[in-house]
């Protein structure tokens, strides 16, 4: 299984945690709310939930109410499927959610396991963070290694090109320094319009720690029929 279907399934898993959705809602929900899966299309989405399905760890039911199994068979449209996460698919997603090694730091996949924080027991949020910005501070050493060597033999485009890259990994190093803080203190944030609401979910155990940030910059972390 490559990394990129690794991501897409955890994703799905998490969100069918939440409640039994069909194709068209998931798709909706992987490219709104985690960006990263913006690229994925039906004909990625579909095979994932199939060996989801194969695996025990989703259930495939029929989503039609009354009104939409008379109007299905008029317009030549099969009713569209619910897909429901199992007991040992959502014992799969813990297992997952407990898991802090290095591919929980890559790009792609530390944004959806961001997205699912809300689940995700304190101690591993903190795992998951510091080799977050563990890998960052690698990435902004080299970055800056390289500029150094390169600095003369470029022009002034690609020097800025190169700046602004390394602005943008300290942008993220700060936000997490943020993250990790407020994780350590305990502090959640509840209350007031502009500090917003975290909620806890029943198996995280603690509650979350997101910073108050003081502007809303933060790093970018058809039909559904049954086939």
């Amino acid at each position: 299984m490559s990394r990129r279907s690794g991501i897409l399934e955890f994703a799905v898993l998490g969100l069918l945690r939440e409640s039994p959705m069909h194709g068209y809602e998931l798709r909706k929900r992987l490219n709104t709310s985690l960006g990263v899966f913006r690229a994925f299309s039906y004909g990625t989405l579909y095979p994932c939930l199939k060996t989801l399905v194969a695996n025990g760890w989703l259930i495939e039911e029929p989503g039609a109410t009354p009104e939409d199994a008379l109007a299905a068979p008029l317009a030549g449209r099969r009713a569209k499927i619910v897909y429901r996460l199992t007991a040992e698919g959502k014992e799969h997603f813990e297992e997952l959610l407990s898991q802090t090694g290095p591919d929980a730091y890559e790009d792609e996949h530390f944004a959806a396991r961001f997205a699912f924080f809300g689940q995700t027991s304190r101690d591993v949020r903190m795992r998951v963070l510091e080799g977050r910005r563990s890998r960052l501070e690698e990435r902004l050493e080299k970055m800056s290694a390289s500029l150094t060597r390169t600095r003369e033999r470029l022009d002034d485009y690609t020097l800025e090109l190169q700046r602004h890259g390394m602005e943008s990994v300290e942008r993220e190093v700060r936000w997490l320094n943020e993250l990790i803080e407020s994780e350590r203190a305990g502090r959640d944030v509840k209350g007031s319009a502009s500090e917003g609401s975290a909620q806890q979910d029943s198996t995280s155990g603690e509650a979350g720690g997101l910073p108050r940030h003081r502007d809303s910059s933060r790093p970018d972390p058809s039909d559904d029929t049954t086939t």
